[in-house]
């Protein structure tokens, strides 16, 4: 028997009354695509929900229902809000193409179409759904492995939260941009993946570790960097630098490569700041937690010594922000 060749293709729903103008983009994209159609409003959505299409390419004046009301209604249904909307109309008023956007719609090619736009048009939209796919698929890869990390040590859920959005508003407070700021968030949970590949025995021995155990420990940066592999930029790029130097130290006396200064990057010095501030705040199994004046008496002694100096007082002065996410995310 022949195997069933499965269509792969990208799936686009056509809306439009009249069938003449149905036949002009079918000819103009079903070599490329799997088409669907419809005539009215109200079965291109039973459509969209039933068959979950790619793309939408939809006409405005439609009887009953517009386009405006199917694109807005798509875009109220969580489970059809993600799908891109093309208008594709007659109508070529600036405040026709600006209602259209403004209802939702990604993108407004106006009758009679050009095949190569239609064709342009499309293929971009649905290159960047499948761009921001990935970029949700690496993000939860991250956090997958962040989790996996907490199960290993005896710190809770909860530290990791909390560290990352001290992380975040340290970042933001600095000057950074906010979409780098964003990607320090997602990828500080990160910093201490490596743990999964140290023994129980040391990770979660009750006493002191001696000379030996240390050194096992001590690898665990570098095998966090490892497990996330390098990669040019973004936030998979951010997640490898922390793991790997967010226990380096600003005086050159940190592990593994003994980095000094500003030759340790710049995210795993806001890293090691967040870090700290909350190990010392948080009650732990072995500790109480420190009052919030002992804290940061301790890590203006640090400036210079364990973390950036010109770090500590613009943390320091975030405090109120600080002392929000303890209060939302307590152990």
């Amino acid at each position: 028997m022949t195997p069933v060749q499965e269509d792969h293709r990208p799936r686009l729903l056509l809306v439009d009354d009249e069938p003449t103008n149905l036949q002009v983009l079918r000819h103009i994209l079903q070599e490329d695509f799997r088409l669907l159609f419809a005539t009215e409003g109200a079965r291109a959505l039973q459509i969209a929900q039933q068959q979950r299409p790619d793309l939408v390419l939809l006409d405005v004046m439609m009887p009953q229902m517009d386009g405006y009301s199917v694109c807005q209604s798509l875009k109220a249904d969580r489970a059809t809000a993600n799908i891109p909307v093309i208008f594709v109309t007659a109508l070529t008023e600036a405040q026709d193409e600006a209602r259209g956007f403004d209802v939702g719609g990604v993108d407004y090619i106006t009758k009679p179409v050009s095949a190569p736009v239609v064709r342009a048009r499309v293929r971009t939209h649905l290159s960047l759904v499948r761009t921001e796919e990935l970029r949700e698929t690496r993000l939860q890869i991250v956090q997958r492995l962040g989790r996996a990390a907490e199960y290993k040590d005896n710190e809770t859920g909860m530290h990791v939260i909390r560290m990352s959005h001290f992380a975040h508003v340290l970042a933001l407070a600095l000057g950074h941009s906010p979409a780098w700021a964003e990607d320090l968030l997602n990828a500080a949970p990160m910093h201490d993946v490596g743990k999964i590949g140290i023994p129980d025995a040391v990770l979660r021995k009750p006493g002191p570790l001696d000379a030996g155990e240390w050194d096992t420990m001590r690898r665990h940066p570098q095998i966090g960097a490892e497990i996330i592999g390098e990669h040019p930029a973004g936030l998979l790029r951010l997640a490898h630098s922390i793991a790997l130097t967010h226990h380096e130290k600003w005086d050159g006396s940190g592990y593994p490569q003994g980095l000094a200064g500003e030759a340790i990057p710049v995210e795993s010095r806001i890293v090691a700041l967040a870090d700290v501030f909350d190990a010392l705040t948080a009650r732990r199994p072995y500790k109480e937690p420190w009052s919030i004046e002992d804290t940061l008496a301790h890590l203006r002694a640090q400036a210079g010594k364990h973390f950036d100096p010109g770090m500590v007082e613009v943390f320091i002065a975030q405090l109120p922000r600080l002392l929000e996410i303890q209060a939302r995310w307590k152990d």
